[in-house]
């Protein structure tokens, strides 16, 4: 994701470490209207944190983890399905565009001055209007991405902490931007812990499998993209790209 969406989680996420999580306690499981699961069932059960006394580290993908769980990849697909007619609009849009380009250049040389210069006024507003709404739904799609992150997370943290205590580790990174662009170079899948935190948490979460794989986060996108098969979701253990 390069999208605001994971500027957000980065900011948040990037140095997601079990000791500053266990000593703040209930910070863990966050308190309000934003951070209450819906329902019971779709809550891990509360966690008292311990003192932190393992020595391993781990890495975790918080990206995959959230939008891999059953939960995650479900809701990712209801907002899919709900901006597919937006990106069957934005199809249209770019499909007439791209027509209109056609015919310019292929008549170019045929036209007079005035009906050059209306096509191509015609191109110029069609492509603004394109342009905006691109935008627009680039920015609707993120933020929905985003709610649906910040709604999982507070659930998935006590799974990890509870993992981590009882698997001797002492700090946790977050793995989901790849290096350069994040602070991991690497990490073996040796000490990749997302695999089985997205387990535990499927199997208290009591949220089924959804009947197909959701695409990973992506904002609409026109042309050949719209309205395509979706991308598979990303394996749970290796960063998104």
């Amino acid at each position: 994701m390069t999208s605001k969406l994971l500027r957000i989680l980065l900011a948040v996420a990037v140095t997601f470490t079990i000791s500053a999580l266990a000593q703040t306690g209930s910070a863990a499981t966050p308190s309000g209207a934003a951070a209450t699961p819906a329902s019971p069932a779709a809550s891990a059960p509360a966690t008292t944190a311990g003192p932190i006394t393992g020595t391993k580290v781990g890495a975790i993908n918080m990206e995959g983890a959230i939008f891999g769980s059953n939960e995650g990849r479900r809701d990712l697909d209801a907002v899919q399905k709900k901006f597919e007619p937006k990106n069957n609009e934005l199809k249209s849009q770019n499909d007439e565009l791209e027509s209109l380009k056609k015919q310019m250049t292929t008549q170019e040389g045929k036209l007079n001055e005035d009906a050059l210069a209306t096509l191509k006024k015609q191109i110029e507003s069609k492509q603004k209007l394109f342009d905006r709404a691109m935008q627009d739904a680039r920015e609707d799609f993120a933020n929905q991405n985003q709610e649906i992150f910040s709604r999982i997370l507070p659930k998935v943290a006590p799974v990890i902490i509870k993992y981590s205590q009882d698997n001797g580790f002492g700090m946790i990174i977050d793995t989901s931007k790849s290096w350069p662009e994040g602070p991991v170079l690497m990490a073996g899948e040796g000490v990749d812990i997302t695999k089985a935190v997205v387990d535990i948490y499927n199997a208290q979460s009591g949220v089924a499998a959804p009947a197909t794989g959701a695409a990973k986060p992506a904002a609409p996108r026109p042309g050949a993209g719209a309205g395509a098969a979706k991308p598979p979701a990303p394996k749970p253990t290796e960063p998104p790209k």
